[in-house]
């Protein structure tokens, strides 16, 4: 990976953490100091409670992905620790999903004259575990290569007692 393309996604790596602490930090004050100019409906209330949470799982992306940006950098990716990135990448991709679909819940009354509307936001759902199931097959890549990578170090170091 260039040490542009690092910086770039680094750059936006912050400026997405940057963004979701803000948003989280602004419903929290609306949630906490009763200034709400939406008048504090229960569905509304629960809308903002559940962006609050959804952000947390796309901050975890956002720290797992830089860590492991970092491991690239240092060429230690394709080792035993990038697995607990990997997962938490995916742990975070599911909760996200979780948090979608209590949206959808918590939006379905309001759509009884569209229900079309909560099933597409159900099939949205459905399409971010998808996404989580992508990033496990991608691990089972990672373990197959972190393997490959100890059987090579093997080798080499058969071949260095021979020589």
């Amino acid at each position: 990976m260039g040490r542009v393309t690092v910086g770039a996604l680094r750059a936006v790596l912050v400026v997405v953490l940057a963004g979701t602490v803000l948003v989280q930090v602004l419903m929290v004050w609306v949630l906490v100091s009763g200034s709400d100019p939406e008048g504090g409906s229960a569905a509304l209330t629960a809308m903002r409670v559940l962006t609050v949470v959804g952000l947390v799982a796309v901050q975890a992306v956002v720290v797992c992905v830089g860590r492991l940006v970092a491991m690239v950098r240092r060429g230690t990716v394709f080792s035993s620790a990038a697995f607990r990135y990997v997962d938490g990448i995916a742990g975070a991709i599911v909760g996200a999903a979780v948090v979608w679909f209590a949206v959808t819940a918590v939006n379905a009354p309001g759509q009884r004259d569209d229900p079309g509307v909560t099933v597409i936001m159900g099939g949205i759902g459905v399409a971010v575990l998808g996404v989580a199931l992508i990033v496990l097959v991608l691990r089972a890549l990672l373990v197959q290569a972190v393997a490959r990578e100890g059987e090579a170090a093997r080798m080499r170091a058969e071949l260095d007692e021979v020589i």
